[in-house]
């Protein structure tokens, strides 16, 4: 808490890796209770508490689909689906380092107008040129409180 950090920030918005979880089944397009109990395994306590943990952090929002008894439906927030945009780069990564448990990828991601594989990557803004994580220099930005300046200054050089 009080923690002056963008990472820290977006972890504590989307809680745990349950809460991750769901944010990938959001994407995938599933949006009610039950095909989340489904998807994750995870038990009813504690789907329940995530749900409302990522609507307090206004990351989805719930829609009423039944009124006897009551039941509703969850989607993506403008906010959710900017965090979403880190599922296909979680799984790529995923992916390349093999730790899925499949001996091919589960799942792949493509441009929904044409079907072709999309992927992602880093460009530098000004000259449009493709950077690998090594080519990233972290520096001072201008929300940097003193625990930021003093992460910076004790890095090791690379």
């Amino acid at each position: 808490d009080g923690m002056i950090c963008s990472i820290a920030g977006v972890m504590a918005a989307i809680g745990d890796r349950w809460g991750l979880l769901i944010l990938r089944d959001l994407v995938l397009g599933l949006s009610r209770y039950e095909d989340f109990r489904q998807s994750t395994g995870v038990t009813h306590a504690t789907l329940s508490d995530r749900l409302k943990h990522l609507e307090a952090n206004d990351l989805i929002e719930r829609r009423r689909y039944q009124t006897n008894p009551e039941r509703f439906e969850y989607f993506l927030t403008k906010k959710g689906w900017q965090i979403a945009a880190v599922m296909p780069v979680l799984a790529q990564i995923g992916d390349r380092c093999d730790v899925s448990g499949a001996t091919a990828p589960p799942m792949k991601f493509v441009n929904r107008k044409t079907g072709t594989d999309v992927g992602w990557g880093f460009f530098d803004k000004k000259t449009g040129e493709q950077l690998a994580a090594k080519d990233l220099a972290i520096k001072e930005g201008p929300g940097a409180d003193e625990l930021v300046r003093w992460r910076l200054s004790h890095r090791e050089p690379n």
